[in-house]
């Protein structure tokens, strides 16, 4: 499989122009101010919050291929539903295998967001527990589908990582939110069923991108909004 096969939109162009639309009424409201103290809250800054956004939905184009697992039927060019989405599943050329790769706006941005924040605020005890109880989730909800790879429901890491963050830390539900949901989606739902992966006929298996980075775009959102709306201001500077 040449490089350039490995890239490709995680959502048939639709669904993703929907994403994209998301991102561009979240900006303008960061813009004008009604959002701003919400990504504040975060841990970052409202412009860096837009840049990261952006990042995310440019970045779900380029997987980095990581292994190739064999497979005996591949399935390609086409589109599949799944709980209400289309996955588009890439044109493979004269390949018998599954590569494994990593998407860079579902898996890399948000793992390195994930350890900032949790170094920032010193919530890496609080932060792993979020994680495993959010990755628990996915993973019962999680299916493979055959010619995607493994796929999910799309608001259940929303919704389930903001209430779990909430429980766990009232203060720090934000942060925890989006650590929770980035990395607890991409951990229950991709990487504890890669062994599900190669009978599924799916000629890429992107680690965050289809069938995951929707949930984990919108949990970087929506999860972070919803446990930040009856949160008190976190203070950078106060002592922990």
């Amino acid at each position: 499989m040449h490089f350039s096969h490995l890239q490709y939109l995680p959502l048939t162009l639709p669904f993703f122009s929907a994403l994209v639309f998301i991102f561009l009424v979240l900006a303008a409201l960061i813009e004008v101010g009604i959002l701003r103290y919400a990504f504040i809250r975060i841990g970052i800054g409202p412009r860096v919050a837009i840049f990261l956004l952006l990042a995310t939905l440019i970045g779900s184009y380029i997987n980095i291929p990581l292994t190739e697992l064999p497979q005996r039927h591949v399935i390609a060019g086409q589109t599949f539903s799944y709980f209400g989405m289309r996955y588009t599943v890439p044109l493979l050329v004269e390949w018998p295998g599954t590569i494994v790769a990593i998407n860079v706006g579902g898996a890399l941005i948000p793992f390195c967001l994930s350890i900032y924040l949790l170094a920032k605020h010193h919530i890496w005890g609080r932060g792993i527990l979020t994680i495993a109880c959010v990755a628990i989730i996915c993973h019962l909800v999680a299916y493979p589908v055959h010619g995607v790879g493994i796929a999910e429901p799309i608001f259940v890491p929303p919704i389930a990582t903001a209430i779990i963050a909430v429980v766990i830390s009232y203060e720090y539900a934000a942060p925890l939110a989006y650590v929770g949901g980035s990395m607890g989606t991409m951990i229950g739902a991709d990487l504890l069923n890669l062994d599900k992966v190669q009978g599924l006929g799916a000629p890429v298996a992107s680690i965050g991108g289809a069938g995951t980075f929707d949930g984990i775009f919108l949990t970087g959102i929506l999860a972070v909004l919803l446990a930040g709306i009856s949160q008190p201001t976190l203070h950078p500077w106060k002592p922990r």
